[in-house]
C-alpha cells in the first residue's frame, strides 16, 4: 500500500506540470494573434485585400520644382534691379509647412511700374486613413472633386448655336437660299451697303461682329494634364483706376498628389486688362512642366 501511495504522489505533480505548460502555451498563442500580420490568416483579415497605397510617398522641394525659365517668363523683373534682389525674386519663398511630405508650396512676387505679378505653386499628397475600403488615389479623387465643385465651372459641352446653322429652317422662307451662285442675295440683306463692301473679307471681320467670338477663354476642364485637371479664370471688377486684375488657377491630380498653380496679374495703368489667352497659356505651360517632373 505504501508503494501505491508513492506512485500516485509521483504522478500527480507530473500531470500538474503538463497542465501548467499547456495553459502557458495556449496563453502565448492567444496573446500573439492580435499583433502584426499573423492574424491575416483569418478570413476577412487578409492585408492583401486592402486598398493599395498611392504612387508618391513624398513631395518635391516646391521652390525648385518649378521650371526656372518658365518662372522668369511669367515674372518679368523691373529694370535696374540689383543682382541680389533678382536672385531672391526668382528663388521664391517657401510656404510654412509642418509636414513636408504632405503639403508644401512656394510663392513669387514681381513688381514693375506697369504691374504686379504673383505666382504660387502648391503640392498636396493625399493619404487615405481607411486602406481597407479607400486607396490613396480614390481619396485624392474625392479631394479633387471637392475643389472642382467649389470652382463652379460651367457644364462642358458643344454650344447649340452652330447646330441650327446648317439646317434648312431659313431656306424655306428666303428666295436667295436656293440660288447659292447668286452673289446679289447677300448684299440685299444688308441695307445701305454696296455689293463690293458686303462681299469683301474684311467686312465680315468688322468690329461689330468680333464680339460674337468669345474674348474670354473662361474656366473649364482641361485634358492632357495629369489624370484630371481644371482651370479657373477670374477677372476682378474694375477699381478706381479702371484696372482689372486677372487670376488664373490650374488644379491637376496625378495619382495621389494634387498640384495647384495660381498666376495673378494686377495692372497699375488705368484701362488695362490682362488677356485671358496669354495668362492661361503661361500658367498651363508651367503646370505641364510640373506634370512631366512627376513622370520622370
Amino acid at each position: 500500500m505504501q508503494r501505491k501511495t508513492v506512485r500516485v504522489r509521483g504522478v500527480l505533480p507530473a500531470i500538474a506540470m503538463l497542465t501548467a505548460l499547456a495553459a502557458g502555451l495556449t496563453a502565448c498563442t492567444d496573446g500573439g494573434a492580435g499583433i502584426g500580420t499573423d492574424s491575416d490568416a483569418k478570413p476577412g483579415a487578409n492585408a492583401g485585400t486592402g486598398a493599395q497605397p498611392g504612387k508618391y510617398r513624398s513631395l518635391p522641394m516646391p521652390c525648385k520644382a518649378a521650371d526656372p525659365k518658365k518662372v522668369k517668363a511669367m515674372l518679368p523683373a523691373a529694370d535696374g534691379l540689383a543682382p541680389e534682389a533678382l536672385e531672391a525674386l526668382y528663388a521664391g519663398v517657401a510656404d510654412a509647412s509642418y509636414d513636408a511630405d504632405r503639403r508644401v508650396g512656394c510663392r513669387w512676387t514681381s513688381q514693375t511700374p506697369a504691374e504686379t505679378r504673383l505666382l504660387s505653386v502648391g503640392f498636396e499628397r493625399v493619404v487615405s486613413y481607411d486602406r481597407a475600403t479607400t486607396s490613396d488615389d480614390d481619396k485624392a479623387r474625392q479631394v479633387y472633386g471637392r475643389k472642382l465643385t467649389a470652382a463652379n465651372l460651367p457644364i462642358p459641352g458643344p454650344s447649340a448655336s452652330p447646330t441650327p446653322t446648317p439646317s434648312g429652317s431659313g431656306s424655306g422662307s428666303g428666295s436667295g437660299a436656293p440660288t447659292p451662285g447668286a452673289p446679289g442675295a447677300t448684299p440685299s440683306t444688308s441695307a445701305g451697303t454696296s455689293p463690293g463692301a458686303s462681299t469683301s473679307p474684311g467686312a465680315s471681320a468688322s468690329p461689330s461682329t468680333s464680339p460674337s467670338a468669345p474674348p474670354e477663354l473662361g474656366s473649364r476642364a482641361l485634358e492632357g494634364l495629369g489624370d484630371e485637371a481644371f482651370l479657373e479664370d477670374k477677372l476682378a471688377a474694375a477699381g478706381a483706376t479702371a484696372a482689372q486684375a486677372r487670376t488664373v488657377r490650374i488644379v491637376f491630380r496625378t495619382s495621389n498628389v494634387i498640384v495647384t498653380v495660381e498666376y495673378s496679374i494686377q495692372p497699375a495703368l488705368p484701362g488695362t486688362v490682362p488677356p485671358s489667352g496669354e495668362t492661361q497659356d503661361r500658367a498651363r505651360q508651367l503646370a505641364q512642366a510640373l506634370v512631366e517632373r512627376f513622370d520622370d
